[in-house]
C-alpha cells in the first residue's frame, strides 16, 4: 500500500510476484498508479503498508546505493547533461572503461551515430542533449542503462514522435537492453504489450487484471477495453535476470540461461541511520 495523504491510497492491496527474467508490462490509464509503483521498486519512496523485496530482501534494508546498483530506469525524457557523450554514457557508473562506454553503445546500435560526431565519444552535448535528436538521446539512455550491466531494467516507454527507421533502431535495442534481466515497463506502446511476459494491469490504485495479452483480451475487461480505446480497436479487441514480489508489497531476481534464480548479491545491508 502507498498513500502521500493519511487515509486516501494511492496503491491499495497491491500483490504480486514477477518471475525471474520477465518481461513485465505496467498498463493503465492516468493516475492509475503505474508512475507511483515503479517509484516504489527504485525505492525513491518507501512503501506505507507492506513490503516490497529484492531477491527476499526488503528494499528499505539495504541501502539504496547497493539498490541502485541493481537497476537502471530509463525515462521517456532521457537526463542528458552537458558533458561528453562518453560521461553522460557512464553517467552512474563512472568507474566504467572507456572499453565498457563502446561496447553498451554497440549493443543498443549507439555507436554508429557516435563516430559520426565531430570529436565521436568526446562530443560535448548541449544540456539536455538538444544537439542530438529524439531518437540518439534515447539510444544514449539505454547504453547508459546497461553500462553497469544490471540484473534490473524499469522502463518507462518514450512516446515522442520519431521517424520510422528510428523507431525500428530503438525497437531492436530495446530487446537487446531487456534480454537476460528482469525488466518492467510502463507501457505505451503495443509492439510492447503484446510481446510481454505478462501484463498487470491497474486501475484506480488497484491490481485490476494480469495475464498475457492474449488471456486478457478474451476476458473482456479493464485491458481489453484500454486495448480498445488506445488502438482503435472493436469492443472485442480486434483489429478494425529477477522477480519481482510485493506482498500488499516485490521481490527481483536474475536467472541465466534457464538456470533457478540467483541471489544478486551486491546488496548491502541498510545502515540504521540511512
Amino acid at each position: 500500500d502507498f498513500h502521500y495523504v493519511e487515509g486516501i491510497d494511492v496503491l491499495n492491496d497491491i500483490n504480486l510476484h514477477i518471475q525471474p527474467g520477465q518481461n513485465v508490462a505496467l498498463v493503465g490509464s492516468t493516475g492509475a498508479g503505474k508512475s507511483t509503483m515503479v517509484t516504489l521498486i527504485h525505492r525513491f519512496a518507501d512503501v506505507t503498508g507492506g513490503r516490497i523485496t529484492v531477491d527476499g530482501y526488503d528494499i528499505r534494508h539495504v541501502t539504496r546505493r547497493s539498490l541502485a546498483g541493481q537497476m537502471s530506469m530509463v525515462l521517456q525524457e532521457p537526463y542528458l547533461f552537458s558533458g561528453s557523450v562518453a560521461d553522460n554514457i557512464r553517467y552512474a557508473h563512472e568507474d566504467a572503461t572507456d572499453e565498457e562506454v563502446v561496447e553498451a553503445a554497440k549493443t543498443v546500435g549507439a555507436h554508429d551515430f557516435i563516430v559520426e560526431l565531430d570529436l565521436g565519444y568526446n562530443t560535448v552535448l548541449a544540456e539536455r542533449g538538444v544537439n542530438i535528436s529524439v531518437g540518439q538521446r534515447q539510444l544514449l539512455s539505454f547504453a547508459r542503462a546497461i553500462v553497469g550491466d544490471p540484473r534490473i531494467i524499469i522502463l518507462d516507454e518514450a512516446t515522442a514522435n520519431i521517424d520510422t527507421h528510428t523507431e525500428v533502431l530503438i525497437q531492436q535495442a530495446l530487446k537487446k537492453v531487456l534480454q537476460g534481466r528482469t525488466s518492467i515497463v510502463i507501457a505505451h506502446r503495443l509492439s510492447t504489450v503484446r510481446n510481454a511476459d505478462n501484463i498487470i494491469v491497474l486501475d484506480k490504485g488497484r491490481l485490476a487484471e494480469m495475464g498475457t495479452h492474449e488471456e486478457l483480451l478474451g476476458e473482456s475487461g479493464v485491458y481489453s477495453r484500454l486495448y480498445a480505446v488506445n488502438y482503435g480497436l472493436d469492443s472485442n479487441g480486434k483489429d478494425g535476470g529477477a522477480a519481482v514480489r510485493t506482498r500488499s508489497a516485490a521481490s527481483l531476481p536474475h536467472r541465466e540461461n534457464g538456470d533457478d534464480p540467483q541471489p544478486l548479491g551486491g546488496l548491502a545491508p541498510q545502515p540504521a541511520d540511512d
